[in-house]
């Protein structure tokens, strides 16, 4: 067996802690894995990790591997050049997977932002599965509902099988008086995004029901390259595998999923899956509270105090509050696709960004300078880079830098400082045992990531 984790999505219902650029599949939200983390260690529980392959965004591509390389040696990660939704990224898990091996394996394709915890249930649904993809149907594992739903997609089904049902429609996320019937029916589960097919059944199907994707899928040479070109990617459909192929084919089937599951989608849910006080109260982080009940108080970097709250979800991060009723969770996106329009950076990334080498803080910013604490761990290195619109001054805070500055080698000490001039070829390394800071002032007219031309570097983002 082969997996397939699709490891893109924004995330935009758990912001403010879930941002564009640090979607909620990379955070540790539940546990002291990430979300992407835990669904690897799953899907390993159930065939070779070298069969794993993730697919993400490009944006995305470095976390990933970054996060998934703490599990495996040799991750194998797909980066698409721009969002096309599912149908595209699966078709192209599924090109890479049947021509760098030569097989025509059974796939199982997971999202990588739910959460599952009886591991073993997971393992007894997924072989159950497998049987009925050797025998070319495509399986869609269903929730069987236990309360009407309106955030879910729901799939209905008629006559059995011997291990499932077949299936009769997928339908939208409902209003609450259509989840009630959907629930009164019993015929209805939720869609939970989990997949099982032969490489050759799927193909064939995309093949008949979306011949675009098909048609530039096959001009994806994989046994060259693993890079996926911008110019023929660009040209796919943005669809969903739901639209593009489970709503049309008559080849589907649905196996209810023995385990727990939750898609983690919103804030309330994150509170309907975490521990509770005696007043059904979640405190996270450094909370005080006085007299609230039935409410989550998510508390990332500063004393969050709350006074007779009731349903109520409060999230503090380092630039921004959400606060809301438990019952407008789902409208989080609304506040998402606000900021996106008013191009606000809270939509986009944090004021603490992780990258493979460690992570850096923006503590200051203002017209024409930005500055940054950069932190680097022990035996890792920023890439060989310059910049064409701004200078940096470095100061170390702690441990000892290694600085390479146009070719020159520079081996420096806490209050040791250097000037990086605007195009210079440089970089801040860290070979030692020690953790190294470093205070980071960058002055230009153009202050963003995008201005990183990049020379050599060890995380392959050349």
């Amino acid at each position: 067996m082969y997996g397939i984790i699709l490891a893109g999505g924004s995330g935009s219902r758990l912001w403010p802690l879930s941002r564009e650029l640090y979607p909620k599949q990379l955070l540790n939200i539940i546990s002291d894995r990430s979300l992407l983390q835990s669904t690897y260690e799953r899907m390993a529980n159930c065939m070779p990790k070298e069969n794993i392959i993730s697919i993400t965004n490009t944006k995305h591509a470095s976390n990933v591997k970054m996060q998934i390389g703490e599990l495996t040696e040799k991750p194998v990660i797909l980066s698409e050049p721009v969002a096309k939704n599912t149908a595209p990224a699966i078709a192209l898990a599924v090109k890479y997977i049947t021509q760098t091996t030569g097989k025509d394996p059974v796939i199982l394709v997971v999202p990588s932002d739910h959460l599952i915890k009886d591991n073993e249930k997971f393992l007894s649904t997924v072989k159950k599965g497998e049987k009925l993809a050797e025998e070319g149907y495509i399986v869609t594992f269903g929730i069987q509902p236990d309360y009407p739903e309106t955030g879910y997609g729901y799939i209905n089904t008629s006559e059995p099988l011997e291990t499932g049902y077949k299936v009769k429609e997928f339908v939208e996320k409902p209003d609450l008086k259509t989840a009630e019937k959907y629930l009164a029916a019993g015929t209805y589960f939720w869609n939970s995004g989990i997949f099982m097919f032969k490489a050759s059944v799927m193909m064939k199907e995309i093949e008949k029901y979306a011949p675009d994707i098909f048609k530039i899928e096959e001009a994806v040479d994989f046994t060259k390259t693993n890079d996926i070109p911008f110019v023929e990617f660009d040209k796919m459909p943005s669809i969903s595998i739901d639209y593009a192929i489970m709503e049309k084919s008559d080849k589907i089937a649905l196996l209810k999923l023995e385990s727990d599951w939750n898609d983690l989608g919103s804030w309330q849910s994150i509170y309907d899956v975490s521990n509770k006080d005696e007043n059904n109260n979640v405190f996270v982080g450094h909370v005080i509270d006085e007299g609230s009940k039935n409410s989550f108080v998510y508390a990332s970097s500063k004393l969050v105090t709350t006074i007779g709250l009731e349903d109520t979800i409060i999230v503090e991060t380092e630039d921004a509050v959400l606060a809301c009723k438990k019952d407008r969770a789902q409208d989080v996106k609304k506040i998402f696709e606000t900021l996106k329009k008013q191009n606000d950076n809270t939509h986009l990334v944090h004021k603490t960004v992780f990258r493979p080498w460690g992570f850096y803080t923006v503590i200051a910013q203002g017209n024409g300078f930005q500055t940054k604490i950069i932190h680097v761990n022990p035996g890792q290195k920023l890439s060989l880079q310059s910049h064409n619109h701004r200078s940096e001054h470095w100061v170390i805070l702690n441990g000892t830098a290694k600085v390479i500055l146009e070719g020159k080698e520079l081996v420096l000490s806490p209050g040791h400082s250097v000037d990086i001039p605007v195009k210079a070829i440089h970089s801040l390394q860290n070979p030692y045992q020690e953790d190294v800071e470093v205070i980071e002032v960058q002055k230009g007219d153009l202050l963003q990531e995008e201005d990183i031309i990049r020379y050599e570097d060890m995380y392959g983002r050349v």
